[in-house]
């Protein structure tokens, strides 16, 4: 894919953010719930948004792990494990 189409496409996504915050009700009740206290509102939302490019054959493995009855194990970076340790989400460790 061309970089001008991935850009279209991260564009499209991005809008498609926008438009969401911008249509949902509970954030413009929040909001107005704000101004109507006398105060102004700055809304800053960071996105990061990563992609990789996916094999041929990848899509066979995703869905031959996914019907399979066995456990699957993870592997979890430090970062993981500090990330969800600051989501108060305890990781046994095995």
């Amino acid at each position: 894919m061309p970089d001008t189409e991935i850009k279209r496409l991260m564009k499209s996504l991005g809008e498609s953010i926008n438009e969401t915050l911008s249509d949902s009700p509970k954030i413009n009740e929040s909001i107005q719930n704000i101004r109507d206290a006398g105060y102004e509102v700055f809304l800053i939302i960071e996105a990061k948004i990563g992609f990789n490019r996916k094999s041929k054959g990848e899509d066979e493995t995703v869905s031959s792990v996914a019907k399979s009855d066995e456990p699957v194990r993870l592997r979890i970076t430090r970062d993981d494990a500090k990330f969800l340790k600051s989501l108060k989400i305890a990781i046994d460790e095995l």
